[in-house]
């Protein structure tokens, strides 16, 4: 008896070990600390605007056949075109590559092209094969849009270009302990960017926001669009704006971390 509690008391002792070791491996990131708590702050979030919308404004969906079709192939590509810039770059660090590929005669600018051409790539061998199959399954065609829909494709995946490269310097930054922000940083988004309902649903604090970023002024145009049949210039030309804007300041952050992250030896650590 006293043998089998000797045995318990140090299988206890080495599980609460690797408790704190793993404790201590999540208190000290960030990121991780932050994803416990974000996904259900914001499906809640997101999910509350929605049925709040929904409450009050029941025949909505029905007024124009394929909104919320149009909506979620839209949303996609703006988390693709992210993501797709995000994986790449991640791909490389997993293999660590990324040292070898900077000793070769690659500049900092030919590699982000490449991953935006990359995400461009997965982005349209994702979209387009659903966007194809919810004609004959639902009989909606989000390509009857027209050329409007070349500038709600354009404005979303260079969001998603420059969402990327942010992310790519915050990595660069803080190390493979901040990956999972590749996958939850474009949803912290979603709530402000009126995917599913106007940006008159939310809050007069949380409008502002919204006005400020791209992808609500894209989804915008998008109503209206199929709502009024009307091309919303305005709209565009915020989203076209905000986006040069953003993205010449993702290329200075980007470019920062990478040079300090190169002069560290950082590119050489792909540790956490």
């Amino acid at each position: 008896m006293t043998n089998m509690m000797r045995t318990i008391g140090a299988s206890a002792r080495r599980v609460a070990a690797m408790v704190l070791r793993y404790w201590y491996l999540l208190r000290g990131s960030w990121p991780r600390l932050l994803e416990l708590a974000y996904w259900p702050t914001v499906q809640m979030i997101m999910w509350g605007f929605i049925s709040q919308f929904m409450a009050t404004n029941s025949t909505w969906v029905a007024q124009a056949a394929g909104v919320l079709i149009a909506a979620v192939l839209l949303w996609d590509v703006l988390f693709r075109g992210q993501l797709g810039v995000s994986l790449s770059f991640l791909e490389e660090m997993w293999s660590r590559n990324l040292g070898h590929l900077f000793v070769s005669p690659l500049r900092p600018g030919e590699w982000v092209v490449a991953l935006m051409t990359m995400s461009l790539i997965r982005t349209l061998l994702g979209t387009l094969p659903a966007g194809l199959l919810a004609i004959p399954i639902f009989g909606y065609s989000i390509f009857d849009m027209g050329l409007p829909l070349v500038a709600f494709f354009a404005n979303l995946i260079i969001m998603g270009w420059w969402l990327g490269l942010m992310i790519v310097a915050l990595i660069l930054r803080h190390g493979l302990g901040a990956e999972s922000l590749a996958w939850v940083s474009i949803f912290l988004l979603a709530p402000v960017s009126a995917v599913y309902y106007p940006v008159s649903v939310l809050p007069g604090w949380l409008q502002a926001v919204a006005w400020s970023l791209p992808s609500a002024h894209v989804f915008e145009g998008m109503r209206a669009l199929m709502f009024e049949g009307v091309i919303r210039w305005d709209h565009l030309g915020w989203a076209a704006g905000l986006n040069a804007a953003y993205m010449v300041l993702a290329a200075f952050i980007f470019l920062h971390f990478f040079n300090v992250a190169r002069s560290r030896g950082a590119l050489l650590q792909t540790g956490e």
